[in-house]
């Protein structure tokens, strides 16, 4: 069986006093977080950082206090693969979806982000970062 690792992050930052997290609507049609193959000499938050920005445009930080989640699936027979996901905050820059990839580029609310999110697996890995944030999704 081959094995693929990708990385990404779930991106955070506060507007208005309210936190949002951002959501992308991939080009195959499915609602996730920012995330893609690692890259020769890479570290995982190396090719997450690199991820988001290719993806939305956005300069992000990985939080520091150690929330690393990992899923794994078969996207097709043959393969099984390896995603690893962090906790971001929104840096700066633009929100610019890369347009070979991704459709539609949102903040949104936590609680209207679970109900987009295609995977019941990136639903799962938005309220551990929310626990693990100590935020309730109201």
């Amino acid at each position: 069986m081959r094995e693929e690792k990708s990385c990404g992050a779930i991106v955070f930052r506060q507007q208005d006093n309210q936190l949002e997290v951002l959501l992308l609507k991939h080009r195959a049609g499915h609602w996730d977080f920012p995330k893609g193959h690692m890259e020769a000499g890479e570290s995982e938050q190396e090719t997450a950082l690199r991820e988001v920005l290719e993806e939305s445009g956005l300069t992000v930080h990985i939080d520091d206090t150690g929330f690393r989640r990992v899923i794994r699936y078969s996207p097709s027979r043959g393969i099984s693969k390896q995603v690893v996901f962090f906790i971001a905050r929104y840096v700066g820059g633009r929100l610019t979806p890369q347009h070979t990839e991704v459709d539609q580029a949102w903040w949104l609310d936590p609680k209207d982000a679970l109900t987009l999110l295609t995977h019941q697996s990136s639903r799962d890995i938005l309220s551990q970062a929310m626990r693990h944030l100590n935020e309730e999704i109201q």
